[in-house]
């Protein structure tokens, strides 16, 4: 993934390809991509894309595997920390007082299949200076979905259910009264990453088989309910579910998009490659307004002001993904263009500076303008 840290600053993250294997960060130039530094061989783990953060702090943070890092602008190594579980740490949130929050993934890996089901989720407080754990928290569940934060509450979606932590400087302490069980549904899996907006959580279900990655999505996906975008209030806890087409075979591993203003989600299934957008309303109302077929698995961006969404569509003919650019409010194509990339990309695309989107895969970074 890519982030921006000053102006004119971008840095990418990734890893290498062994199950069980190191990271990287490179500072690139923000146009020609060009790499200008680049530090090598972080201590990682069993491989699942982590995260990097441009800390307010001027450092930058790295989690990847069992390990944290925290670097400098100048990609020197300050701190490293191994986490406690031999897992991979998906990522992390940052609270307003600066401190870290992270949690072990809790889902199957590439190549393993199901057995003994893992056991529930452990949260960690990092300081962000140290790395060192200075508070934890256990909730009952596995958790795949990685960390969704609002001031000093943090959000997780279990296995099964909807929880809410909150952080008071000293504990990371779950709320007892917000367990919402989304998983009501003969044949619905786990959600994935949460949007918190509009007074409610927003995902996708049926996440399992996420590890059957197979270059695309398409056709991968084993799950026998049809794939739904959910919506948990987050005062009432009450769950809305709209499908976004109704057929099995489902599966993603990323969020939906949710504009508020013009009260439009954006749902869709990776493994039917179907694309479904609902009109919503803050009581939970959702209803169907467009739907157009795409090979669309990575994270969404919203131009706010022009009501262009982006988002990407794989060619698993001719093996290219595109960047497709669609009216949010009709769901009619306004253009597209190759990245480059060969593979789906399943993982996180970034704002850049001025009009500009880095796209990223496992194979490949593009920047594109528009």
């Amino acid at each position: 993934m890519a982030i921006l840290r000053s102006p004119g600053e971008v840095f990418l993250h990734g890893h290498h390809v062994d199950d069980r294997t190191t990271c990287w960060v490179e500072r690139i130039d923000p146009t020609t991509l060009e790499t200008q530094a680049r530090i090598d061989d972080l201590p990682g783990g069993r491989r699942w894309p982590g995260g990097i953060a441009a800390h307010a702090d001027g450092s930058l943070i790295v989690a990847f595997g069992r390990h944290v890092h925290r670097l400098t602008a100048e990609l020197e190594l300050v701190a490293t920390r191994q986490l406690p579980r031999d897992r991979p740490y998906n990522s992390f949130v940052i609270l307003p007082d600066g401190c870290l929050v992270t949690k072990d993934f809790g889902g199957l890996l590439p190549g393993e299949t199901a057995g003994e089901k893992l056991p529930g989720t452990q949260l960690l407080v990092l300081d962000p200076v140290t790395l060192e754990t200075i508070a934890s928290a256990d909730l009952p569940e596995p958790s795949i979905a990685r960390l969704s934060a609002d001031g000093n509450n943090v959000y997780v979606v279990g296995d099964e259910s909807l929880f809410r932590l909150s952080w008071n400087g000293t504990d990371l302490v779950p709320d007892g009264d917000f367990v919402v069980r989304y998983r009501t549904i003969p044949g619905q899996t786990h959600g994935w990453d949460a949007v918190l907006a509009g007074g409610a959580a927003w995902f996708l279900d049926n996440g399992a088989g996420a590890e059957n990655y197979a270059g695309t999505f398409r056709g991968v996906g084993t799950n026998e309910a049809p794939l739904h975008l959910v919506r948990v209030g987050l005062d009432s806890g009450e769950v809305t579910l709209g499908e976004i087409c109704g057929l099995s075979g489902g599966v993603i591993a990323n969020p939906p998009l949710v504009d508020v203003d013009r009260g439009i989600a954006v749902g869709y299934d990776s493994g039917n490659g179907i694309m479904t957008a609902f009109d919503i309303d803050s009581t939970g109302g959702m209803a169907r307004r467009w739907s157009v077929e795409q090979n669309h698995a990575s994270h969404m961006i919203l131009d706010p002001a022009n009501g262009l969404m982006f988002s990407a569509h794989h060619d698993n003919v001719g093996w290219m993904e595109q960047l497709v650019v669609r009216d949010i409010s009709t769901g009619e194509d306004k253009g597209r263009i190759d990245s480059g990339s060969p593979l789906q990309s399943v993982v996180f695309p970034s704002v850049g500076f001025g009009h500009m989107i880095y796209m990223c895969s496992f194979s490949t970074v593009s920047a594109i303008s528009w």
